[in-house]
């Protein structure tokens, strides 16, 4: 089956993916969908609340010059608007708000691009990139070759990577105020990006990226310092506190889900297949935590139960904590792999990663 630039994946001769579908389909019921739904657009509405009374809050500056509390107004911004992209923009990407793409559209355009970050150019890496060829070097943006961390073991070791597990942490925290200043604009004006071959955006995709870096920095620091009683470096300390404490969650949330030991980063054969097929591939390169669990699904938006997003990202990601016990017991079934851990252990496992890598 033919899925990019000259990579393929292996046939799926015993029928895993048809029955992985069938049992999966069969363990949840119309009222399961039905509630799954609804509960998506109650996490929309508390999270998009949040976010927003943070900023009406930061405007309204009920707490005088107090320094301390300006840092936490902005913290609450970062917290809340990271758990907005988890829970809505993610889902909003995948249109599965709604049957009405306009809607998808809407929400996603919104709650991503308001923190700063392009949704469009985001949307065509992670859909035509990263969901096709998880972990697969050339093919996944995700993975693009970084000169500082080394992500995969096909990319080239550096010497200075031997101490990238202690050094990760700290180009970890710079992460958002790296995508929201260089990132984006690097990404619009690179022709060859992982699988994704000659791309030539409309010059409207310039304007519109302006656009929203503008409106943005003009709400987050530009309207709070001609509002309120703080000068302009007090004012940048607080924003930048708030990018660190986003960045921190971002990470360790979303780069457990495919860089630890137990997950594996498939080459293809000198015939460019893929050694799994593609439903098993998605487990070999995915590692979840705490898939079962409900708290930690409202928390991280269904990022925990990566298996079954990868396997089915069409389907809200409320539903997740019922169908990854079934996607567990039928990758099983077949003695495939599945890598689940806690968050902890995930986290921990991430940086033995690294540091094999780096050694």
């Amino acid at each position: 089956m033919k899925e990019g630039d000259h990579i393929f994946f292996k046939r799926d001769d015993n029928n895993f993916n048809k029955k992985l579908n069938k049992e999966v389909y069969d363990s949840i019921s119309a009222s399961q969908i039905s509630y799954a739904k609804m509960l998506l657009w109650l996490k929309l509405i508390i999270y998009l609340l949040l976010f927003s009374s943070s900023i009406l809050t930061l405007f309204l500056n009920p707490y005088g010059n107090n320094l301390f509390w300006l840092i936490l107004n902005y913290s609450a911004i970062s917290i809340f608007g990271t758990l907005l992209a988890f829970n809505s923009s993610h889902d909003a990407c995948h249109g599965t708000f709604s049957k009405k793409k306009w809607v998808n559209n809407l929400i996603f355009h919104f709650t991503f691009n308001s923190q700063g970050i392009s949704a469009r150019l985001w949307r065509i890496r992670h859909l035509s990139s990263h969901h096709l060829f998880s972990n697969v070097d050339g093919c996944d943006a995700d993975i693009d070759d970084n000169p500082l961390i080394r992500l995969s073991p096909n990319h080239q070791k550096r010497w200075y990577m031997k101490y990238q597990h202690i050094y990760s942490p700290f180009l970890y925290t710079l992460y958002l105020a790296i995508w929201i200043f260089a990132k984006d604009f690097v990404y619009l004006n690179k022709k060859n990006l992982a699988n994704l071959k000659n791309q030539n955006y409309p010059f409207w995709y310039t304007l519109e990226l302006v656009l929203v870096k503008t409106i943005y920095f003009a709400y987050i620091v530009i309207l709070p310092f001609y509002l309120l009683e703080f000068s302009l470096g007090q004012i940048l300390l607080s924003y930048f506190i708030m990018l660190a404490i986003g960045s921190n969650i971002f990470i360790y949330t979303l780069i457990t889900t495919h860089f630890t030991m137990e997950t594996e980063f498939p080459k293809t054969d000198i015939n460019g297949f893929l050694p799994y097929s593609f439903s098993e591939h998605q487990l070999m390169t995915s590692m979840d935590y705490h898939p079962k669990s409900e708290i930690a699904t409202f928390i991280f938006g269904g990022f925990n139960c990566h298996a079954a997003h990868h396997l089915f990202p069409n389907l809200p990601h409320t539903i997740y904590p019922v169908i990854s016990p079934v996607v567990q017991k039928v990758a099983l079934d077949y003695n495939y792999r599945y890598n689940v851990l806690s968050l902890y252990g995930a986290i921990k496992s991430h940086f033995l990663f690294l540091r094999k890598l780096g050694v």
